[in-house]
């Protein structure tokens, strides 16, 4: 089976014949953007910021986004591994979550089988409740938390990844065991954002960016953000000013295949760093609240098995993972 009939592709853009090998410094005749994720999310709109972008600025001429959901991203890894080993013009956005998911899910394909090109951007998350819930803070939550932890259920994104951990994170620093939390992993933002505005949920976490439009228009409160301090633009207090020493900053990045030549990798890191410098990327950053946190090659590898490492260790305190 080829990969049409294998993957779900949603964006299309041009065609797949005629793959190229790019020397640096080329520009791209097509680029294939990877989202292992159903669309909606944080992810999805990543992929679709870059799109945009790279092909308002000609950096690429046609482009293709494939979106394959589920588990934090383990399912779709396989796939992309699999499917678009050695071509030199794919792209897979990944991040903080999927690095979660991995441990949690304990899955035998890590993001060790592919190649690491850059982290993108940054985003804080915000816990945020239905406009009609009767939870006003995130003092009233922990409160019902306290009573029953069970009977609090938090939409989010799949099990170990961001969305989990800051639940977790909350439900520990509040004196309340995190395995005992009702968290509900959804495949993609879409479904967590349609299950809180059908009030099917207490709260929903994920980042900023995903719950904006829906807080701007009055269908959701947030009552918190991740972040350390208050973020100039979002009108909300954070988890630490309410008295949970808590924060966590949710990263995004991008991956090439597994077998590419060193060219193409330095073909990916030059069409990316192109990217990040553009006036439309910086705009589309500032617009979604998006933390620029760029870092290529290397560098992306050595941080990424790092935080792989201390996201390790925040999972098996949280009882999400074993040690």
């Amino acid at each position: 089976m080829d990969r049409r009939g294998f993957l779900m592709t949603t964006g299309a853009v041009g065609l797949m014949a005629g793959i190229p090998h790019l020397a640096w410094g080329q520009e791209m005749d097509s680029l294939e953007l990877f989202v292992p994720a159903a669309p909606g999310g944080g992810w999805d709109q990543t992929a679709r910021v870059m799109d945009q972008v790279l092909r308002q600025d000609g950096l690429i001429g046609s482009s293709r986004i494939t979106n394959v959901g589920g588990a934090g991203g383990t399912i779709g890894l396989p796939q992309f591994i699999n499917q678009y080993a050695g071509e030199g013009n794919a792209l897979m956005v990944g991040g903080m979550v999927m690095v979660g998911a991995i441990i949690s899910n304990n899955a035998p394909v890590t993001l060790d089988m592919v190649t690491p090109i850059a982290r993108l951007t940054g985003e804080y998350l915000a816990v945020v409740v239905p406009a009609a819930s009767e939870v006003q803070s995130l003092d009233d939550l922990v409160a019902m938390m306290k009573a029953d932890a069970g009977s609090v259920s938090w939409a989010g994104g799949s099990a170990g990844g961001s969305d989990h951990m800051l639940a977790g994170l909350i439900a520990q620093a509040a004196g309340v065991d995190p395995v005992a939390i009702s968290y509900v992993a959804f495949a993609g933002g879409g479904e967590a954002l349609a299950a809180l505005l059908g009030n099917q949920v207490t709260c929903g976490v994920s980042g900023w960016g995903e719950f904006s439009e829906q807080v701007a228009a009055g269908a959701l409160r947030v009552i918190a953000l991740s972040a350390p301090e208050r973020v100039p633009g979002i009108d909300a207090p954070t988890i630490r000013e309410q008295g949970l020493d808590v924060e966590l900053l949710n990263w995004r990045g991008v991956f090439g295949p597994p077998d590419i030549s060193d060219d193409d990798r330095a073909a990916l890191i030059d069409l990316v760093t192109k990217m990040d410098a553009s006036t439309p990327w910086q705009e589309a950053l500032a617009a979604r609240s998006w933390d620029r946190l760029f870092l290529t090659g290397d560098e992306f590898s050595e941080y990424l098995t790092a935080d792989t490492a201390r996201i390790r260790n925040v999972l098996v305190g949280l009882g999400l993972a074993q040690g």
